[in-house]
């Protein structure tokens, strides 16, 4: 029995002495090592990916070195505990719902109604209300609120501040609030007839005209 176990190790030792055997164990002693040394690699470059905490990608790195000949192991462990995400793909993803945002506010709903309105519409049809006006100069739509038309310039307070003043009797003599009370007289270029005491109509003070 003995004789057959040294027969058995001499053969193992004479395997192992050839040198071609050795340059093949050397060559994937080498081989592993090169692995184990971009497997940490790896790790550190995919943290850099997924944190922007700058510690994290020299922690990832140690942990495949500290596993030594067993890293395949602590691949499988980082691969577990890494972030699911990129920061690319988070960027690409606040991007995707910042523009979806503010696709829903830019479609325009109605102030009154709240339901969705076109840009190139004047009146509500649901609920009748004003949503736009039509420029008399260029006969483009402008928005309620304008002072000024951006397609032509027309400037809509001088133009209204114009036409009133185009009718100075209308501002000069006609006050458009009620009197203060039954005793007060109208303050218009024409004051009313009185009646005498007879029932009769007199003059008026100014006008000199009858009542009819």
């Amino acid at each position: 029995m003995n004789q057959i176990l040294q027969t058995f190790q001499d053969a193992i030792g004479t395997f192992l002495g050839n040198p071609v055997v050795k340059l093949a164990f050397q060559a994937v002693v080498v081989y592993y090592f090169i692995v184990w040394l971009a497997a940490a690699y790896w790790a550190f470059r995919d943290m850099e990916l997924r944190s922007d905490n700058p510690v994290l990608p020299y922690l990832a790195a140690a942990l495949i070195v500290l596993f030594s000949i067993f890293f395949p192991a602590g691949v499988i462990v980082y691969r577990i505990v890494r972030p699911q995400e990129k920061i690319g793909e988070i960027y690409e993803r606040n991007l995707a719902e910042e523009a979806m945002l503010a696709e829903v506010e830019a479609v325009r709903a109605c102030p009154a109604c709240r339901r969705r309105v076109h840009d190139e519409w004047i009146v509500c049809p649901n609920c009748r209300t004003r949503l736009n006006k039509v420029c008399a100069s260029c006969g483009r739509l402008v928005g309620l609120d304008w002072e000024l038309c951006a397609w032509c310039g027309r400037d809509f307070e001088r133009v209204d501040r114009a036409s009133l003043e185009s009718f100075p009797g209308a501002t000069a003599h006609v006050r458009l609030d009620p009197p203060a009370g039954p005793s007060a007289t109208p303050r218009s270029g024409l004051t009313l007839p009185r009646r005498d005491a007879k029932g009769g109509s007199a003059k008026s003070a100014q006008g000199g005209l009858p009542e009819p």
